[in-house]
C-alpha cells in the first residue's frame, strides 16, 4: 500500500478560509487515531449508510488501497471537525495518456460515497473545493462515483467548478432499491403481488414438511468468524461460483469481507442471515444494521433446495423482522435486479462525478471519455 509522505502524526495544513481550515491527511497512523472524531461526525452529519465510516473506509485502504496514496480532507472550524473527505491519489493512464485521478474511495464493492458535512453547506464545501484547486496535489480529473442523486455534494461541487470553468460530467450509473419500513407487516404483506404472497406460502409449506424452519441471526464475531465458510459456501453454491465472481474465489474480497465483520459486530452493525431447516444452513444473507437501516450485501443458497426458493423465503424474514423490529428501511443496495423489484417500487438513483481540471490534455481525457468512447461503443460491429 503506497502512502504519501507526511511526518508521523500530523497533517499538513493550510489555511482556506477566515472561518475555515482545510487540512490534508496522508499519514495512516494519524487515520487511526481519527476513529472516535470520524464517527462522530458520521453521526452528526446524518450519513444514513456505513460506507464511509472510519471502519469501512480503514478495511478498504488496508486490503484494496495498494498503489494509491490516501488523501482525507479535514475541514475544521477552530478546534471543531465540520467536515472529513475520503480520497485516494492514482496515478495511470486514461485512453493512452498519463492521468492523475484523485478519487473517491470506492470500487464495486462499495456500495455508496460522500462527503462527510455537518454545518453550512454554502461554507464548507466552497472551503473544500478551494483547497482542491489550490492547495492540494495536482490531479487531472477528481472522480466521485456511487453518490446519492440528491446529496449536496453533487450539487455545491458541480456548481463550484462551473463557475472556475473546470469541465464536469455526470454519469447517470444506477436506481438502488430500498423499502420504507411504513406500518406493520400485517399492512404491508397484503400489498405484495399475490403471485409473490402464493408461492412464499406454498413453498413455505413444502419446506416445513422437510423439517423445522429457523432464521439465524449472527452478530457477533466469533460466531460469524465460524460461520463464514459456510455462508461464502452458500454465496458461491449457484452461478456465482462457476463464473468466479463468488467471495470464497477472491481471496482478498474474502478477507476485506471478514475483517470489516469483526469490527462491525464490535459496533453492533454486523447481521449474518442464515434460514435454516432443521439446523442445516440452507440460505445466507450477509446484512448490516446501521442508524436503524438493514443492508442486504450479499446473499445467496443451496441450490438443493431451489424449488423451495430459500432466499426469497429467507428474504421475507427478514422483511418481517425488520417491521416487527422497528426498522427504518431495509437498502437492497446494487441495481434494480426483478427479485427486488418484488418487494418494492422505491429506488435511490446514483451519479458519478468527474471534474476535469483546466487545460488541454484534461479537455482531451474529456472528451476521449464522454465523447468518442460512446460513438466508438454504439458503432461497434457484434462479433
Amino acid at each position: 500500500m503506497s502512502m504519501a509522505a507526511a511526518l508521523p502524526g500530523r497533517a499538513r495544513t493550510r489555511p482556506t478560509t477566515a472561518r475555515y481550515e482545510v487540512e490534508t491527511l496522508d499519514d495512516f497512523d494519524s487515520f487511526l487515531r481519527l476513529e472516535p472524531a470520524w464517527n462522530e461526525l458520521i453521526e452528526q452529519s446524518g450519513i444514513s449508510f456505513p460506507f464511509v465510516t472510519h471502519e469501512w473506509v480503514r478495511t478498504w485502504i488496508e486490503y484494496f488501497g495498494a498503489g494509491q496514496s490516501m488523501h482525507v480532507l479535514l475541514v475544521k472550524s477552530g478546534r471543531a471537525l465540520v467536515g472529513i473527505v475520503p480520497l485516494m491519489l492514482r496515478q495511470g493512464w486514461m485512453y493512452g495518456v498519463p492521468v492523475r485521478r484523485l478519487q473517491s474511495i470506492h470500487n464495486v464493492y462499495t456500495e455508496r460515497f460522500d462527503f462527510i458535512v455537518n454545518g453550512p453547506a454554502d461554507e464548507i464545501y466552497p472551503a473544500i473545493w478551494n483547497h482542491l484547486t489550490t492547495r492540494g496535489p495536482r490531479w487531472d480529473v477528481l472522480e466521485l462515483r456511487q453518490v446519492p442523486a440528491d446529496s449536496p455534494t453533487l450539487a455545491h461541487l458541480t456548481r463550484l467548478a462551473a463557475a472556475d470553468r473546470h469541465p464536469t460530467e455526470r454519469w447517470h450509473s444506477c436506481d438502488s432499491p430500498y423499502l420504507p419500513v411504513e406500518g406493520s407487516w400485517e399492512s404491508y404483506f397484503p400489498t405484495l403481488d399475490r403471485k409473490l404472497r402464493a408461492n412464499l406460502r406454498n413453498r413455505l409449506g413444502r419446506l416445513s414438511r422437510r423439517g423445522r424452519i429457523e432464521v439465524e441471526v449472527i452478530d457477533d464475531p466469533e460466531r460469524a468468524a465460524a460461520a463464514f465458510p459456510e455462508g461464502w459456501a452458500l454465496e458461491a453454491a449457484a452461478w456465482k461460483g462457476e463464473a468466479g465472481t463468488a467471495i470464497q474465489c477472491l481471496p482478498q474480497v474474502r478477507a476485506f469481507y471478514e475483517a470489516f465483520a469483526t469490527r462491525a459486530a464490535r459496533r453492533g452493525w454486523l447481521r449474518l442471515y442464515f434460514l435454516t431447516i432443521d439446523g442445516r444452513r440452507i440460505a445466507f444473507c450477509y446484512g448490516l444494521s446501521f442508524r436503524n437501516r438493514t443492508f442486504q450485501l450479499k446473499p445467496g443458497y443451496d441450490p438443493g433446495y431451489a424449488s423451495y426458493s430459500p432466499s426469497t423465503t429467507l428474504c421475507s424474514r427478514m422483511i418481517e423482522d425488520a417491521f416487527r423490529g422497528g426498522q427504518q428501511e431495509i437498502d437492497f443496495l446494487g441495481v434494480n435486479d426483478t427479485w427486488k423489484r418484488s418487494w418494492t417500487s422505491a429506488t435511490r438513483p446514483h451519479e458519478w462525478l468527474f471534474i476535469f481540471r483546466q487545460g488541454i490534455r484534461s479537455r482531451l481525457l474529456r472528451w476521449a471519455k464522454f465523447r468518442m468512447a460512446p460513438v466508438l461503443r454504439k458503432a461497434r460491429i457484434p462479433s
